[in-house]
């Protein structure tokens, strides 16, 4: 009888191992199956965002050549609101000088990049100067074109003015969108108009 009995607990046992390897090793399987379904979702959103990251570095703009030099001054971009009929050089340096030249970068980013790319010009009744902003609206276009990205459409979301103590348009907090500031005087000098511009998607 203890023979027998010994020999029943013994398969007993046997049979609980077995289901309990068993067990052990489809859980271990399906652990490991879930980690990898895991890895490959991850693989997913990683490749998600390379391709988005890829695709504004690959995103091609319409090249066109714009001038160097205007004037004795260096140009960085040339600038054209359709609306108003402006075409003018944005020159390199801010200075008394240039500002009775063109409109001239005050501020900020490199033009048609990530940032604020802020422009001032005088309210002159010149040609290449900033006289008919104040006849722009919210959803009209504007164009900045530089030699190292090109052609860039912008669309205006903002106009507005403020004392000339208030800076705060100059803000480069643009989220990583390219953005386009225009500045002037109002015709009494006593304010600022301020245009502000995104990237037309």
């Amino acid at each position: 009888m203890k023979t027998k009995t010994k020999k029943r607990l013994i398969n007993i046992l046997l049979v609980i191992i077995t289901f309990c390897v068993f067990t052990w090793l489809g859980i271990e399987e399906y652990k490991e199956s879930d980690i990898k379904k895991g890895n490959y979702k991850i693989q997913n959103v990683s490749t998600n965002i390379n391709n988005k990251e890829k695709e504004e570095i690959k995103k091609e703009y319409p090249k066109e050549e714009v001038a160097l030099e205007y004037k004795g001054f260096d140009v960085l971009a040339k600038l054209e609101i359709p609306k108003i009929k402006l075409e003018t050089y944005v020159l390199k340096t801010y200075s008394n000088e240039s500002l009775n030249i063109s409109v001239v970068k005050f501020w900020g980013a490199k033009p048609n990049t990530s940032g604020n790319f802020c422009i001032a010009g005088h309210n002159f009744k010149n040609e290449n100067m900033f006289h008919n902003l104040k006849d722009l609206s919210v959803g009209d276009n504007l164009f900045v074109i530089d030699n190292d990205v090109g052609r860039v459409e912008y669309e205006i979301y903002n106009i507005y003015k403020v004392s000339p103590e208030d800076v705060s348009c100059l803000s480069q907090e643009t989220e990583g969108e390219k953005e386009v500031t225009l500045i002037t005087c109002t015709n009494d000098s006593s304010k600022r108009i301020i245009v502000k511009a995104k990237e037309k998607e």
